[in-house]
């Protein structure tokens, strides 16, 4: 009896199995929208590892894995061509400038195109190249290429025409950073100042002659809060980029992480953080053909660590004891400026950031030896002179050097 109802359950058994394998699963033709569940919810990282398969999602699952999930499928063209086949609604051609007569003269640059971009781009504004009507955009080392309306090509024409048809040599930007405490120099020069319209906030620009320059900074120099940071000629190849650093590190304590050794605890070990603190200074210029006037992007930052705020914390040792340690949170001061000028060669440009952090270190002791007892996050009246010298073959023929004076700084090239 017990051997019969043995058959009969084994018998059952196999039968639901196979029946259980005949029955084909229904699966939904499209994957049903999981009502209420945002992207990022929804989203694993990608595991190459494994095999990605094919399976119906329910929105009852909430443990969906990457490799569940179909890839989404590629957009189709509506159009596709050559340029032929561009849409010129709004007229727009096709141009292509030889740029080889200016990058081929441009040393120690890599990629020197990129200069006519940036300035075609400062030019036009970069809204107007992804946005009706359609343009196009491209350089190489030999070619620029250009897809827009006759009224933008010319805009590009003229801007393309300053790197082809104009200079060709070196030349040299004088460029000094300097302070002052107190801006009451103004009251005695403020009528040899022409003012220049900026749209940053704070900022104050003049031109002023030559002579003038050379009387202002004069002048200051005899002031007992006036400090001078960099006064570097920088050599440049019409349109590309140069940038003056002054930084300097200043560093703190920003944690305590314990230390063990062979899973023994052994201590505290100190982490300590650092601050660039100085200035940066990016000047990208650009002569016209005849060489009278000068465009000039200028972006200036300046971080400052104001001071470090002290915070007591507890470090408990081993046996139970209590150690007091401190760590260091920065207060730091930093702006920034970015601007574009023109100006007469002959002239120099004079910026005034305001009574802002100093770009630079206090200033020294009458014995020229560093102010030991200075606190930091000094206020001063940050100011930049900025100078056409010519080309560079005739400043190093003649030895000239720019009115406000002339020292060495490292500086080193740089992309808008």
């Amino acid at each position: 009896m017990a051997r019969s109802v043995t058959g009969v359950v084994v018998w059952l058994a196999i039968n639901l199995v196979a029946a259980a394998q005949t029955v084909p699963v229904q699966t939904p033709a499209s994957p049903p929208v999981v009502a209420g569940a945002s992207a990022d919810a929804n989203w694993r990282a990608a595991d190459a590892d494994r095999p990605r398969a094919t399976a119906s999602l329910d929105s009852s699952d909430t443990s969906l894995d990457a490799h569940r999930v179909q890839p989404a499928s590629p957009a189709v063209p509506v159009r596709s061509g050559g340029k032929d086949m561009l849409p010129n609604d709004q007229g727009q051609i096709w141009q292509q400038y030889d740029i080889s007569v200016y990058t081929s003269r441009v040393q120690g640059v890599e990629q020197p195109e990129q200069a006519i971009i940036d300035w075609i781009l400062r030019e036009t504004g970069t809204e107007v190249w992804f946005k009706p009507p359609l343009g196009l955009l491209n350089a190489n080392a030999t070619t620029l290429s250009v897809y827009h309306t006759p009224e933008m090509q010319q805009v590009v024409a003229d801007v393309v025409g300053r790197f082809v048809n104009g200079t060709q040599d070196p030349h040299v930007l004088g460029v000094r950073v300097a302070a002052v405490d107190n801006p009451n120099w103004r009251a005695g020069f403020l009528h040899r100042l022409h003012p220049v319209t900026v749209q940053s906030v704070g900022i104050e620009a003049w031109l002023l002659s030559k002579e003038d320059a050379a009387l202002l900074l004069a002048d200051l120099r005899r002031r007992a809060d006036f400090r001078e940071y960099s006064s570097p000629n920088l050599v440049f190849f019409n349109g590309q980029s140069q940038t003056v650093t002054s930084l300097r590190p200043r560093v703190y304590i920003r944690a305590y992480h314990t230390r063990m050794q062979d899973n023994v605890w052994m201590g505290y070990d100190v982490e300590r953080g650092q601050i660039q603190e100085g200035f940066a200074l990016q000047v990208s210029p650009l002569l016209s053909q005849d060489e009278r006037t000068i465009d000039a992007v200028l972006k200036y930052n300046v971080d400052q660590v104001e001071k470090l705020v002290s915070v007591g914390i507890d470090l408990p040792g081993l046996t139970g004891q209590v150690q007091r340690a401190e760590i260091q949170v920065p207060q730091l001061v930093s702006w920034r400026l970015h601007e574009r000028f023109r100006w007469p060669t002959n002239q120099v440009l004079l910026l005034s950031c305001g009574v802002i952090a100093s770009p630079g270190p206090d200033r020294q002791t009458p014995l020229g030896i560093p102010n030991l007892f200075a606190r930091g996050g000094s206020r001063a009246d940050a100011l930049l002179f900025v100078e056409s010298l010519g080309k560079a073959s005739q400043a190093l023929v003649t030895g000239s050097t720019n009115a406000i004076g002339s020292a060495g700084l490292q500086q080193q090239g740089a992309r808008y």
